[in-house]
């Protein structure tokens, strides 16, 4: 019953994780968006009058900041320090709005001082000052083009587990290249689709964006090892969505993803987008340099990891053996990681995925042995994977963990050999065997060729 539940936990926690996630971080702030603390710049004489009233028919919605002019309005709204500017009168009031900042809180905003106005006997009339580009009729274009860039960079990293033969530095400099050629494509199809003007500044900030997910997620592998998936998938899809101000106006999701949206990569570059394209680049600066401190993070945790590696490949040095790795391996519960498997010798000039391990097998004489069964076993003597040599006496095996495995070689009428062989990412381990017959002297023990 134990091991029934233990394999229940470890096969269905990332399910359960994404149900309650999505439950908790989708449904909750998405299902009836309300404002809370909208920021509305108002001359100073109406302010306490209209926050009193705006106070008894929505609590917590609106919160006035005192302008010295009607200009001063409009000017609050186009220098990004309040979200819109309203100016009432004795005849028509006026409402100054940003649709960039999204068009559900330019409804809100249109629907609630159309009432105050019309209280005031006067009719409302609404200024855009921030119009979006003519093909983002939403005002959500900037949230898919972002999200086109932030979910392959998590899945570049899933992807690149798999190259078994790529070191880190090969994959950091992949995940950089990837980025550099996601960033002009994802801008060249918004300028295509007009959603987005033509600037192309932007093109770095995606770039920064892709590399912020991308080498963070790569640098959180070693530390999260089997709980990856969650922790990375937690921190820029669960977390990274809903705060970031796309779908849903930031003002209008409830207070824990309010308080998020400073700190999310995702929220900080639709913020710097928005400067960039509809404000005249006004709090750009800002937003970039905490994409960037992303980026710094990426940089200390790959730091880390590789003096973790280097510590444990000295300690492994020292005692001969590898230390204890009770951890699964790491898996995308989504994408099908590869797992210990064998493989065609030479796999590489076939297309196929390129070995971690391989060699050959000879007799006494030097001659390849043909249906010699390789078994490579964990440090705890859990089999790892089987192959056969082919008819040139050749072994391949790949998708093994980062640990010493041993590799036995048996078959019919010879006797076995056995080699312990350390298994390092981007590095080819080879280990050649010489089987002898079962009939030679007992004290003469058969030795591995390459060991």
């Amino acid at each position: 019953m134990a091991e029934t539940a233990r394999t229940l936990v470890q096969t269905l926690w990332f399910p359960a994780f994404f149900f309650v996630g999505f439950l908790v971080c989708y449904l909750l702030p998405f299902h009836n968006p309300t404002p809370h603390h909208v920021e509305v710049a108002v001359p100073a004489q109406s302010a306490p009058q209209l926050q009193h009233a705006l106070d008894q028919t929505m609590p917590g919605a609106f919160d006035i900041i005192k302008v010295d002019s009607a200009d001063a309005a409009k000017s609050a709204v186009t220098d990004r320090s309040a979200t819109a500017g309203f100016v009432p009168g004795p005849g028509d009031s006026h409402l100054y709005t940003a649709k960039a900042d999204g068009y559900s809180l330019e409804s809100v905003l249109q629907k609630t001082f159309t009432g105050v106005a019309q209280q005031s006997g006067g009719n409302l009339q609404t200024h855009e000052v921030a119009p979006t580009a003519a093909g983002d009729g939403m005002g959500t274009g900037l949230f898919y083009l972002v999200l086109a860039c932030t979910i392959p960079s998590y899945v570049m990293v899933m992807m690149l587990l798999r190259a078994t033969t790529f070191g880190r530095r090969k994959k950091i400099i992949t995940l950089a290249a990837a980025g550099a050629v996601l960033a002009p494509i994802a801008f060249g199809v918004g300028r295509m689709m007009n959603v987005i003007p033509n600037d192309p500044l932007a093109i770095l900030f995606l770039f920064l964006m892709t590399q912020a997910v991308a080498q963070f997620s790569f640098g959180l592998v070693p530390f999260a090892k089997q709980f990856f998936p969650g922790v990375a998938m937690g921190l820029f899809v669960l977390l990274s969505m809903p705060s970031s101000g796309g779908a849903i106006p930031v003002q209008m999701v409830p207070g824990f993803f309010r308080a998020l949206h400073p700190y999310m990569p995702m929220g900080n570059l639709i913020e710097a987008l928005r400067g960039l394209f509809y404000f005249h680049g006004k709090g750009v600066t800002s937003h970039i340099l905490v994409i960037c401190c992303w980026i710094a993070a990426a940089v200390v945790l790959n730091l880390l990891a590789i003096w973790k590696e280097r510590r444990a490949a000295a300690k492994e040095a020292a005692q001969g053996e590898a230390a204890p790795q009770p951890e699964p391996p790491v898996e995308d519960p989504v994408i099908e990681m590869q797992r210990p498997a064998a493989v065609p010798p030479h796999a590489h000039a076939l297309g196929l995925p390129q070995s971690q391990l391989a060699g050959r097998i000879t007799d006494r004489h030097g001659q390849p042995l043909s249906g010699v069964v390789v078994t490579v076993t964990g440090t705890h003597g859990r089999e790892l994977v089987r192959a056969t040599t082919d008819t040139d006496g050749e072994y391949a095996a790949g998708g093994l963990p980062e640990q010493f495995v041993n590799v036995i070689a048996s078959a019919p009428q010879l006797l076995a050999a056995v080699a312990r062989v350390p298994i390092r990412d981007g590095h080819l381990a080879r280990e050649d065997f010489r089987l002898e017959p079962r009939e030679q002297p007992a004290n003469n023990q058969p030795v591995p060729a390459g060991g």
